[in-house]
């Protein structure tokens, strides 16, 4: 299962991400833009979602994902930690993510990051 510890040595193996402290929690950044935030407890992730994707992932997984009520006009989506199969699901999701935050010049210069893998 996947830790906090494990969220922050992915988000921070991406390009340009930095981690910094917000609203009293560990927020990571791609060029000054927000794409995960790690809530104080630390057993769950917020990270951006396309509203479409997002109403998809809850159906199909309400145990894994959910949209937290003050989050429900915008793009992001909650994961909990402890209902992700293994890092290599969380890398995807936090990819996934990164590149919704990430300038054109980064998705550029990073092809191997610029595409969300095939099923």
């Amino acid at each position: 299962m996947p830790d906090a510890e494990d969220v922050r040595t992915i988000a921070l193996s991406l390009p340009e991400t930095t981690e910094k402290t917000a609203w009293s929690m560990p927020t990571f950044r791609v060029a000054g833009k927000m794409f995960i935030t790690l809530p104080a407890e630390e057993t769950s992730i917020a990270v951006r979602c396309p509203k479409v994707e997002r109403d998809e992932l809850v159906m199909a997984e309400p145990d894994k994902f959910w949209v937290a009520e003050h989050e429900a006009y915008s793009a992001w989506v909650r994961a909990r930690l402890s209902a992700l199969d293994d890092t290599d699901e969380l890398r995807v999701i936090l990819t996934d993510s990164w590149r919704q935050a990430a300038p054109p010049r980064l998705l550029d210069a990073h092809p191997e990051l610029g595409a969300p893998p095939m099923d």
